[in-house]
């Protein structure tokens, strides 16, 4: 795309005729350059800053929440600036001749809250079809469903006892999403956790003892409640991660090569086999593949963007971006390895039915998509 039409694409922008399609390309624009950085003076940064200001709308635009209402203006703040400058960046434009087949699609709506609770004696309950209100009891605690889709485990206070909490017999349960689902529970110690798409939790009815422990596979949002006395540790492939109270995401996909744990409060210690801990501080990442460990800096509410129903993309890979789409979707992806590479910059709602959001991504004239059923093939 000419610079000549990314000026006309702001002009609308600014009109608010733009279309949320080229909404989200501004933005994915605005994210590369970010990356790669705007070589300008402070005086010219503040002479174009307060031009783009001064035209901007401050309100609610194309029916899209206030909270991404900055992220718009900013994104087309530094776009007209790095215009201006001579420095605008976006995909090389590559005009294959191909067009993705799309117009037959059938619709393929996006994940919802959806998911299955394992009781400790086997039993399952789809929280997808389950009424509001009061699921099941055990071992003191009632397990509920709300309304606005939470599994809530509440403890039942007890008698005094003389006995020790070793005499109990600790309970397990497990909440599983399927592909196309998500879910949030509030375990008993008042940690809130959000599961993405093909995951597994696994964890005790009631916490006892020195430690709370946890087993995940997949993706999951904690928000530890704070209990100096009683560490809690997450499990999944390959390591374990202890924090005291905290906020954090992990990510141990069986299908990814590496386990990412990303930082955004407190501070946690990662366990990675015989190797020496890692702590994190926030905004900090770790990577984990096999038996290493390295750590980057990251925009950790980037990181987290799913858990408000967002899709961010931060030069990443095709491949692992289509992946989440798959999840997501509960579709069958096929992507050549030959393209599976190229790394995108942007973000999109993951409200948006998925006709919606890969003409999104074809608008940047570096892949297309062909549809099967459920089935999406990537070509460039």
């Amino acid at each position: 795309m000419k610079q000549l039409q990314a000026k006309e694409l702001l002009n609308r922008y600014k009109n608010g005729s733009c279309t949320e399609e080229e909404i989200a390309l501004l933005e994915s624009w605005y994210l590369e350059a970010k990356d790669k950085g705007i070589g300008l003076t402070e005086s010219d940064l503040t002479e174009a800053k307060n031009k783009v200001w001064s035209t901007l709308p401050v309100h609610e635009m194309y029916g899209r929440k206030t909270v991404n209402l900055w992220k718009n203006i900013a994104a087309a703040a530094s776009i007209v600036i790095a215009v201006a400058a001579g420095m605008f960046f976006y995909y090389p434009y590559k005009n294959t001749g191909k067009e993705g087949k799309m117009d037959n699609v059938a619709e393929i709506v996006p994940g919802s809250n959806k998911a299955i609770l394992t009781l400790a004696n086997g039993s399952k309950i789809s929280l997808t079809d389950a009424v509001n209100g009061k699921l099941a009891s055990q071992s003191g605690v009632v397990i509920s469903k709300t309304k606005d889709g939470q599994l809530i485990y509440h403890v039942i206070p007890s008698p005094v006892s003389h006995g020790t909490d070793n005499q109990k017999v600790i309970e397990y349960n497990t909440i599983s999403t399927p592909r196309g689902g998500q879910y949030r529970v509030i375990l008993p110690d008042g940690t809130a956790i959000v599961l993405n798409s093909a995951s597994s939790l696994k964890y005790p009815t009631s916490f006892s003892g020195a430690r709370r422990t946890v087993e995940l596979t997949g993706e999951a949002y904690f928000e530890v409640a704070h209990k100096p006395d009683m560490p809690f540790i997450v499990y999944s492939n390959l390591q374990s991660v202890e924090v005291l109270g905290t906020h954090f995401n992990i990510s141990a996909y069986p299908d990814e090569a590496d386990i990412k744990t990303t930082l955004l409060e407190g501070k946690v210690r990662i366990n990675v086999g015989s190797k020496t801990p890692v702590i994190l501080s926030p905004g900090e990442q770790a990577t984990v593949i096999q038996n290493s460990i390295s750590v980057s800096d990251v925009y950790p509410e980037d990181v987290i963007a799913w858990t408000k129903n967002v899709f961010v993309f931060n030069n990443e890979e095709l491949g692992s971006i289509m992946r989440k789409i798959s999840r997501w979707y509960d579709v069958e992806v096929i992507c050549p390895d030959e393209i599976a590479r190229i790394k995108f910059a942007g973000s999109v709602s993951r409200g948006k039915n998925i006709r919606e959001v890969l003409k999104i991504m074809e608008l940047t004239e570096s892949i297309h998509f062909k549809f099967e059923e459920r089935r999406i093939t990537v070509m460039p």
